[in-house]
Parts: structure tokens; sequence; C-alpha cells
């Protein structure tokens, strides 16, 4: 197995009215995997959902679903953590229509306390998280909590890779960009990678980590804030971070993950640009 390439959503670029057409363009462009958007809310309809999964599943395309955006897995309120639980068992509800095996969902934010107490009441909330998958039925769905970009939010490497030892099913999606943003540009180049990869196999074992799931894009931040924007390939003005080394490093490691590229408005391409370098480390 090789490492997987595509798009979160429907790039600018993208010629058809509906979700349903993306797969099979996607496999026309050379592209591997496709990420549905439920960022602002699961409002998909089983009919429109089933018809993406059954595209998906006949080019060849392997599917994911991003979870709404507002999940606070470290708000320690009982009902955010009932509203919590019902957008990600609402996620796998329409990714288990769509026949998508893998669901990304945002890790939250500080909220004034320290990052210790943030991740300690996300811990126990994605217990509850889980737990509840269990209940609905949704255990073969994969769970990916995501590195966060905004340095107020919870969710650098190591917090992710704790909150993915809740268990084993539990896989990081570990977005470089978001890493290189909450960094103010540190996690970049060779050496970066290479330290951020062997991190993932000590903490959860070869077997697991070699299938990470990954968002990827160039990111624009500041130096208060961390991520402000994502920006193209194309952008100039030395956004980062840069691609070729974590292509390399996946190569040479013999990895299988996801890669969904986030740029913005040309995530196609850029995931097409993505996998054809990749290739040539191969």
């Amino acid at each position: 197995m090789s490492a997987k390439f595509g798009p979160a959503g429907n790039a600018e670029n993208f010629p058809y009215k509906s979700s349903a057409d993306a797969p099979r363009w996607l496999k026309e462009l050379g592209l591997d995997c496709y990420e549905y958007q439920c960022g602002k809310g699961v409002h998909v309809g089983e009919e429109t959902a089933r018809k993406v999964g059954l595209a998906a599943r006949g080019n060849g395309i392997a599917l994911s679903l991003h979870a709404p955006y507002f999940i606070n897995l470290a708000n320690p309120d009982p009902e955010a953590l009932e509203k919590t639980i019902g957008y990600i068992t609402g996620a796998c509800l329409v990714a288990d229509w769509m026949g998508a095996t893998r669901v990304v969902i945002h890790s939250g934010a500080l909220m004034k306390r320290t990052r210790r107490e943030a991740l300690d009441i996300a811990l126990k909330s994605l217990r509850e998280v889980v737990r509840a998958c269990d209940g609905a039925g949704f255990g073969h769905i994969t769970l990916c909590p995501e590195t966060m970009g905004k340095l107020g939010q919870l969710g650098d490497l190591d917090e992710v890779l704790e909150l993915c030892c809740v268990d084993q099913r539990l896989v990081p999606c570990v977005d470089f960009g978001h890493l290189y943003a909450r960094t103010l540009g540190e996690l970049d180049g060779e050496q970066a990678m290479e330290r951020m990869l062997e991190r993932m196999k000590e903490v959860l074992g070869e077997e697991r980590a070699r299938v990470f799931h990954s968002h990827f894009s160039h990111i624009e931040f500041t130096p208060k804030g961390g991520e402000k924007c994502h920006r193209t390939f194309a952008d100039d003005g030395g956004f980062g971070p840069a691609w070729e080394p974590l292509a390399a490093a996946v190569a040479r490691r013999g990895w299988s993950p996801i890669f969904i590229c986030e740029s913005a408005g040309t995530q196609a391409e850029d995931a097409l640009s993505m996998k054809q370098i990749y290739q040539s480390f191969c």
C-alpha cells in the first residue's frame, strides 16, 4: 500500500454541481480519496450521502468526513458534551451512509484553562464520545482527533497523540500546516518532519502510526495567534510548510497515510502535485 491523496471538499475548478460527481472527477485527475465537508453542520441527507458513497466505491475513491468545526472536547459543561456527542454521532451516521471509514474531529479550545486542564477534560469527553459511538453502532468508524493551528486551541501533536491513546481505534489527523502555524514556522523541513513521524510511532506504535490521517496546505500565521488562513501552493510569500521533506520521509518509511489537501480553492490540483512529488521519492 502507498499513501492516498485527495481534496477537502470541492475545489474552485470542480466542474459539476453535485458532490456525487466528485469521485468520478477525482479518479479522472488521478487522485485517490475525498473528504466530505460537514464543518458548518451535518446537513446532508441520506439519499445524497448514499449517492456519494456509491460513486466513490465505483471509482476507487476512499472517503472520509469532517465533522462540525464547533466541536469542543475541552468544554466541561455537560450540556456542551451532549451537543458534541450529537455532532459526532450525526457525522458518523452520514459517514456510515457514505461508506466513509474516517471522521475528523476538532480537539477544542483552552477556554482560559491550562493546556493540561483542557486536555484532561478532553480525554474524559472523548471516552464518552467513543462510548456513545459504540452504543449507536458506529464502532467501525475511525475517529481522527485533529491537530489545531491557533495558539489558543487544544491540539498540538503530543496532545492529539494522547487523545488517541483513549482507544486503539483512534487515529490522529495530523495537520502539518496547523503545526507549522502554531509553532510560528518552527515545524518545517526534513528534521522536523522526521521527528514528528518518529514521535507518532513512539506513542502509537508503527501499525497505527503508518496509516495516520493528514491534512496538508500552506498556511499564513500571525505571531500572536498562530493560524490566520490557508494558502495555495501557487501563492508567493514564503508560506509553509514545505511538502517535499514530508513526502520524502513518508516514502522512505513505506507508510500509507491518507493526505487531504486543504489549499484555499486549489485543493484538487495541489493534491495532485503532492501525489506526483511523493511518487518521485518512491
